[in-house]
């Protein structure tokens, strides 16, 4: 037996565009995913999150369901838009009011809820006054955190403040494949900086309202890699545009010294003064690992790197490289790099092509090899002094999968859309056991 510290918190987690539906429903205001879903063309088989798992009706079943898998915890996200439709101003109530009933029934059920404040679906009506390229963003994101913690701060002591930063300005406004579908560096590198300053004002409106809350922040985080020998600067670019440009503001109060200059060259707006204000602005780290990073050097001088399709076979359903050193890495490179700093791998898991047997079961024995593999390089990450809390595993349901739609299945429990019916796969009762014994078998 594997055990993991004596107060490891387990749980699972979800996104609210990914599984809530309801997008029109009761006062909610249109994301901009709502509107880039409606597109049509961007995403696969045209699929929106309309729907989606119907958990806004659904929610009562749904945190049973995370009760019977004995996770101690769930990590979800508050839809901005459905609380604030237009982004700032009236608050609609009846959207505020959902996620109060949510909280109610996740404490009932002894379950500790960890709220993130923002999962990628930013009000239309803010994107359609420049969203995160504009300086306004982090005041108005601000306001939004007072509305939603003052509701909730009595009952909410874990927040996250922005889901996958990298994610938002890389896929979303670089490479142009998410919400809402840019693809420009002038652009992406001024949503940064407007990320990292949108996230200190958070924290410290949460500190002011909850002085004794958790707050951190939550990171797509990779292990970098260069695919050769002559790769290796170019991993050190690709380190620095993806992990450090977030991490080193926070805990080191600048950006990193190898990609400044560049940074400050296509973003005037970033003032000095700014990082007063950022440095020292996480109580603890999320890190959402999957994978590893392999990059290449090219002739472009920003980024100076383009990251390899992986040739291993070893792959998820994604296409994504099965690599469980990675998480140990992550978690030593944190630990040496940043002071060890408490934190909660706040997603892991992998999607395979699942299906119903004929006897109603789903033999996902895939992902349970895929589990246990990166929950005993956690293990030994933590044997050696990684600050490690806790360990959400993505995801609690089959859901929206942003790009692919719902082509690609994370969940551990499995979803017939047609229905709506829940199935507690092989890797959930497997997961089950793993939270009631507090280790791996």
């Amino acid at each position: 037996m594997k055990s993991f510290p004596k107060n490891f918190i387990w749980g699972t987690a979800t996104a609210a565009y990914q599984i809530e539906g309801a997008w029109n429903e009761e006062g909610k205001g249109l994301s901009i995913w709502d509107e880039f879903t409606h597109r049509g063309g961007k995403i696969a088989n045209n699929d929106t999150g309309d729907i989606a798992c119907d958990h806004y009706h659904r929610y009562k079943e749904d945190v049973k369901l995370i009760k019977k898998l004995n996770c101690k915890a769930y990590r979800f996200s508050i839809s901005w838009p459905r609380v604030l439709p237009e982004g700032r101003g009236a608050v609609n109530q009846k959207g505020l009011d959902f996620y109060k009933r949510l909280v109610d029934e996740l404490l009932k059920n002894k379950i500790e809820p960890f709220a993130t404040l923002y999962h990628w679906d930013m009000p239309l009506a803010l994107e359609k006054d420049g969203g995160w390229t504009k300086r306004f963003i982090a005041d108005a994101f601000e306001e939004y955190t007072s509305v939603i913690v003052n509701a909730l701060k009595d009952t909410v002591k874990f927040w996250m403040t922005l889901n996958e930063p990298l994610i938002i300005y890389g896929a979303g406004y670089f490479a142009g494949v998410h919400a809402p579908g840019y693809k420009s560096l002038f652009k992406s590198m001024k949503v940064i900086h407007n990320l990292l300053l949108a996230h200190a004002k958070s924290y410290h409106c949460i500190k002011s309202i909850a002085p004794q809350a958790q707050v951190g922040i939550v990171n797509a985080s990779s292990p970098v890699f260069g695919e050769s020998e002559k790769d290796a600067h170019a991993a050190k670019l690709a380190e620095a545009f993806t992990q450090r440009i977030f991490l080193d503001p926070i805990f080191k109060g600048k950006y990193p010294d190898l990609i400044e200059k560049k940074l400050r060259l296509l973003n005037r707006d970033i003032k000095d003064k700014d990082f007063g204000i950022i440095k020292n602005t996480a109580d603890f780290l999320g890190l959402n690992n999957y994978t590893r990073m392999v990059v290449k050097k090219t002739l472009l001088p920003i980024p100076g790197f383009a990251i390899q399709q992986t040739t291993s076979e070893n792959v998820t359903a994604m296409g994504w490289e099965i690599y469980p050193e990675g998480i140990y890495k992550l978690c030593s490179w944190i630990r040496n790099e940043y002071g060890n700093p408490p934190v909660y791998i706040t997603e892991n898991g992998a999607a395979f092509d699942d299906a119903i047997n004929n006897k109603g079961e789903v033999l996902d024995t895939q992902r349970v090899e895929f589990l246990k593999s990166y929950l005993s390089a956690l293990h030994a990450a933590i044997q050696e002094g990684c600050n490690v809390k806790g360990y959400f595993v993505w995801s609690l349901m089959d859901n929206f999968e942003w790009a692919e739609g719902y082509s690609k299945r994370f969940g551990i429990v499995y979803v017939d859309y047609a229905t709506q019916k829940r199935i507690i796969k092989q890797s959930g009762k497997w997961y089950a056991e793993v939270c009631r014994k507090n280790g791996l078998p």
